[in-house]
């Protein structure tokens, strides 16, 4: 199975992030305390606002696992106004307002660690999605300031690795992801799918099929795109007869999926098993399932590339020409009339090589259409064709010539 093949199947699956929502209060004795939620996609909401006379509710740890000391710090009692303004700016989505003041925070003297941590953290949320880079300058100034408890302090970390990803550093991304993993601890299996994501974009295909395959043999429910990128990188490592036993088996387990199915036809057709694949785009076929185009220009360039199978791609190019699936264009049309000619349906080929030759990008065609005019008797066409294939371009004039000629 070929990356191209898979290209839109393996995206690289990014948490949906969200920042801490927090109020900043300072508590009866004059101490500052500051109160934090982390929400992330794998992390709900754990924490409400309290007033300062309640006491506070520790979220649960994500990492329990890691070595990290937890700081221990909390917001600095000149800072609270400011970081609370910072916090709804956060919740409004509001970078115009919130920006400013985080940078004030973490250029003003008196801003301890956590102030200038969660500063950065908040910052760099404002931007996710609107610039990439200046959040990941913001969300590593919070990390290694310092002063986040773990939960955010990893979570700002694995961030970076995924919004590296989403812009293709994937070298960069690939040694964030693995400090994430070395420091928090973690013994997530998406942060694992991430790292062997990571490795097939770099075309470390053993290592990334070290990395997933323990997820896919691990058993119970797991993500496709798992089982579709340790596909592609047994593709690409040469042990395709892998690719396609997992494909099978994805394929099998799956048989509503229309990905899986598509992928396992892929895959047949990357090992020559063209029947096969005949086989499963035909079943997606008659389901009404094939809505792309390059589903039908597979299915149809499998049946001319097969014995007598001509009157079959004729059906499919002609399907897909009615829905809209397929346009005339130059490759649509040639293979039409390459399909009608060889099953000695001589009119409508020259109906379809009349349109592909036009848009051809040499007069080949054109040629091809002068000769089976000239063939069939046709003399002023055959002539006019092959006039229109000396303009357009051959590497031999002798053919045209010769049809023009009346010879």
């Amino acid at each position: 199975m070929s990356q191209q093949a898979l290209a839109a199947a393996l995206t690289t699956a990014l948490l949906a992030f969200a920042a801490p929502s927090m109020a900043f209060a300072q508590d009866e004795g004059g101490s500052d305390r500051s109160e934090r939620s982390s929400r992330s996609a794998r992390s709900a909401d754990r924490s409400e606002r309290r007033s300062s006379r309640q006491a506070p509710q520790k979220a649960e740890a994500l990492y329990p696992n890691s070595s990290r000391q937890e700081p221990g710090v909390s917001a600095s009692q000149r800072l609270v106004k400011q970081l609370n303004t910072l916090s709804e700016a956060n919740n409004a989505s509001d970078a115009a307002k919130g920006l400013p003041v985080a940078d004030e925070i973490i250029a003003n003297g008196s801003a301890n660690t956590y102030d200038k941590s969660m500063a950065a953290l908040l910052a760099g949320q404002l931007l996710l999605n609107e610039d990439n880079d200046r959040a990941i300058a913001y969300l590593n100034q919070a990390i290694e300031t310092g002063g986040l408890d773990n939960n955010n302090h990893f979570q700002a970390m694995l961030i970076v690795a995924q919004l590296q990803a989403q812009d293709d550093k994937y070298a960069e991304a690939l040694a964030t992801l693995d400090r994430y993993i070395s420091e928090s601890g973690s013994t997530d299996p998406k942060d694992q799918a991430l790292k062997g994501n990571l490795l097939y974009r770099l075309e470390r295909y053993p290592e990334a099929i070290a990395t997933l395959k323990p997820l896919v043999d691990a058993g119970g429910e797991v993500d496709p795109q798992w089982q579709q990128i340790l596909m592609a990188s047994y593709a690409e490592s040469g042990n395709s007869a892998e690719a396609t036993r997992l494909a099978e088996q994805v394929a099998q387990a799956t048989p509503g999926d229309k990905r899986s199915q598509v992928n396992l036809a892929v895959s047949y057709l990357q090992t020559d098993q063209n029947d096969k694949a005949i086989e499963v785009f035909e079943r997606l076929r008659a389901a009404g399932q094939l809505t792309e185009e390059s589903e039908y220009r597979n299915l149809y360039a499998l049946y001319l590339n097969s014995e007598n199978k001509e009157r079959e791609a004729i059906a499919v190019i002609n399907e897909g020409l009615q829905k809209n699936i397929l346009k005339e264009d130059y490759r649509t049309m040639a293979a039409l009339g390459q399909a009608n000619y060889f099953s000695d349906q001589i009119e409508p080929a020259i109906a379809a090589w009349r349109k592909a030759a036009p848009l051809a990008e040499n007069g080949d065609t054109y040629l091809n259409l002068a000769r089976v005019l000239h063939q069939e008797g046709r003399a002023d066409e055959a002539k006019e064709a092959a006039r229109q294939a000396i303009a357009k371009g051959l590497k031999s004039n002798t053919d045209a010539e010769r049809i023009i000629s009346g010879r």
